[in-house]
């Protein structure tokens, strides 16, 4: 009898199956450039140093031989829903119709989260001071919305800090030169 309870004990286990979804970082990654591209423009110009790889078929199976690829990472985030190129349509309308020239001027910055923030309000003149406050809290309920929103479509929500994160590093590197970022320690710097 103590047999057959350690071989059904035994099976039991055999047939619980554990399935890990992992976060597709790099697939954030490509999607967030992609958003980003379409709200503030490309930066292909600007002073950044780019790295090219030769993607020669040999490369390739050699490369992907030493660091055999992440199948988890082979996918790619939906940013195409209504509701997210809704929300990616008000950011780029806003943008490129108010907000650039505030980035431009150095009032306002990516803050190290995701979002946006005054930055320096002085430089504001003073009649434009309460817009430029509107445009902030605008733009930062529809990154909350877009974040949620991209976690949501792709059936995960509880990815939103993720996501955000991901969107957090490539709203940085996607700033034009001159624009202003928090760093880590909440220390803004110029790019």
């Amino acid at each position: 009898m103590k047999k057959y309870l350690v071989l059904a004990t035994l099976a039991l286990a055999a047939s619980c199956v554990t399935i890990n979804v992992y976060f597709p970082e790099a697939a954030a990654e490509r999607a967030a450039d992609m958003f980003i591209e379409d709200v503030i423009g490309s930066t292909e110009g600007d002073d950044q140093v780019q790295l090219t790889v030769n993607r020669t078929p040999f490369v390739v199976a050699l490369v992907n031989f030493i660091i055999p690829p992440a199948h988890a990472q082979d996918v790619d985030l939906n940013i195409n829903t209504p509701a997210i190129k809704a929300i990616q349509g008000r950011m780029k309308a806003r943008f490129d119709g108010e907000m650039k020239p505030f980035f431009d001027s150095g009032s306002i910055g990516f803050t190290n989260d995701g979002m946006v923030a005054v930055r320096d309000l002085a430089s504001v003149a003073l009649p434009q001071r309460s817009k430029v406050n509107k445009l902030v809290s605008e733009d930062n309920r529809d990154r909350e919305a877009v974040y949620k929103e991209i976690a949501v479509a792709n059936g995960h929500p509880e990815w939103e800090p993720k996501v955000r994160s991901a969107f957090a590093e490539r709203w940085i590197a996607n700033a034009r030169s001159g624009w202003y970022y928090q760093s880590a320690d909440g220390t803004w710097r110029q790019k």
